[in-house]
């Protein structure tokens, strides 16, 4: 591949890349920690499943960080077999990710609506929502940008998780502040169910990318 033959290059891509996902390990075990507690105490599966998402995106980082560190290690050694190797691996715990995140929001977003158990209002998930719409873009162009120039359909796929968190933030505030302004409880799992068909496609795509790479 042309960018392995960027020997100059490479290594300071790789440390970018390396800190970009202990960025993303950190933030996302304090976002998924307040999150989930929020979610409890309000009764919000939408919170709770955006505190899954923050976990979730956590073993993603974890497997980039090793994929990164792992050709960081090899140096100049590292061959396209290996390049393929670890990318492979890296991109199928990316993909799994995606689906246990569908599983956990279908079963419970299920539940929800068919119980009838109404969700309260959440001040914090509100401004842990917002704070994630602002964090989160920036990481992803940073991520997609490292995985450009490292030719890294695993890193890609990482980065697209980061977008989908984004989407989330998005879809979690928008039904966080409806329950909080009109009382629309309903509007909580509904707006986890609209999560499902990106989490999805992003999951099939990163496991595709997976056997590609095979």
């Amino acid at each position: 591949m042309a960018s392995l033959s960027d020997s100059r290059r490479r290594p300071s891509l790789l440390t970018r890349g390396i800190r970009l996902e202990f960025f993303t390990i950190g933030y996302n075990a304090i976002e998924g920690f307040v999150a989930i507690g929020a979610g409890y105490l309000a009764g919000s599966v939408a919170l709770v499943g955006f505190g899954l998402d923050s976990l979730i995106e956590i073993t993603a980082g974890a497997a980039l960080l090793w994929r990164l560190k792992k050709e960081a290690q090899l140096g100049h050694a590292i061959t396209d077999d290996d390049h393929s190797k670890i990318e492979r691996r890296a991109s199928y715990v990316v993909g799994l990710t995606f689906f246990a995140l569908a599983l956990y929001i279908l079963i419970e977003s299920g539940w929800k609506m068919l119980a009838g158990v109404e969700a309260q209002e959440s001040t914090v998930g509100i401004v842990v929502a917002a704070l994630s719409l602002a964090v989160m873009p920036v990481l992803a162009i940073s991520k997609q940008r490292v995985a450009t120039a490292l030719d890294s359909r695993a890193l890609a796929s990482d980065a697209m998780e980061t977008w989908v968190c984004t989407y989330l933030s998005l879809v979690l505030l928008i039904g966080l502040g409806l329950n909080a302004a009109f009382g629309w409880s309903w509007a909580d799992p509904l707006a986890a169910l609209a999560m499902l068909p990106l989490i999805i496609k992003e999951g099939w795509e990163a496991l595709e990318d997976a056997k590609e790479d095979e």
